[in-house]
């Protein structure tokens, strides 16, 4: 397994340790990007994704991070190393992808960015761990349920982070965070593209509140 020459690792346990989910504003305009992005994170985000399949994604990367230094903001369906270093020079520091393509991961990890690319299979998630992958990202979610979770989990190193992601929502959290899932993505359940900062918002409260529900049932609240 690859082992990277970057702090890349620790400012995703940072970030993890502080939300262990992730806010993914797909269709998010520049012009509200800066309403967006505080939204979150003053709700208590600290990792933030935006779609590169959003209007001048670039640009609301470079806003959101100009803005909240301490957050680990980049972009979500990463495809080309090109575009990876495209995220690079707005300003972002994290790299998502629906699929996991061995050039994008190394591309990534040799630019001192956190790299999470999507995988569903055991031999996917090996393949993105020995590219050197910071975190796997269970996609689609919905055609990974909580025993495919626990069946990975029983092979993967301890230290995998797996977050689930696609249709996640405050009420199925507990069944995958019980199965070992570390964290989860948040679409559309979060944001909906043009939607308005309050409503982002309650959403981001209500979903942070339901984590730490389930962290406090398990002995852990995020944060501690």
């Amino acid at each position: 397994m690859q082992t990277p020459s970057n702090h890349a690792p620790n400012i995703l346990a940072q970030a993890m340790a502080a939300c262990p989910l992730v806010a993914i504003l797909r269709g998010l305009p520049v012009a509200d990007a800066p309403d967006i992005g505080a939204a979150v994170f003053i709700a208590g985000f600290r990792i933030i994704e935006v779609p590169l399949n959003s209007p001048s994604p670039y640009r609301s990367i470079g806003l959101i991070a100009g803005q909240h230094p301490s957050a680990l903001v980049g972009a979500g369906t990463v495809l080309s190393v090109q575009e990876v270093e495209q995220v690079r020079a707005a300003g972002g520091n994290l790299i998502i992808s629906p699929n996991f393509n061995a050039q994008v991961v190394r591309a990534a990890v040799d630019a001192g960015m956190v790299c999470m690319p999507g995988v569903m299979t055991a031999t996917e998630a090996f393949a993105a761990l020995d590219a050197g992958a910071h975190a796997l990202k269970i996609f689609p979610a919905e055609m990974a349920t909580p025993a495919v979770i626990k069946a990975l989990r029983a092979v993967l190193p301890r230290s995998t982070l797996l977050l689930p992601v696609g249709g996640i929502t405050p009420l199925n959290m507990a069944a995958y965070r019980t199965a070992g899932a570390d964290g989860f993505g948040i679409g559309s359940a979060l944001y909906k593209p043009h939607q308005c900062a309050a409503i982002t918002a309650i959403n981001a409260t209500q979903f942070i509140a339901a984590y730490d529900r389930i962290a406090l049932t398990m002995g852990k609240k995020h944060g501690k």
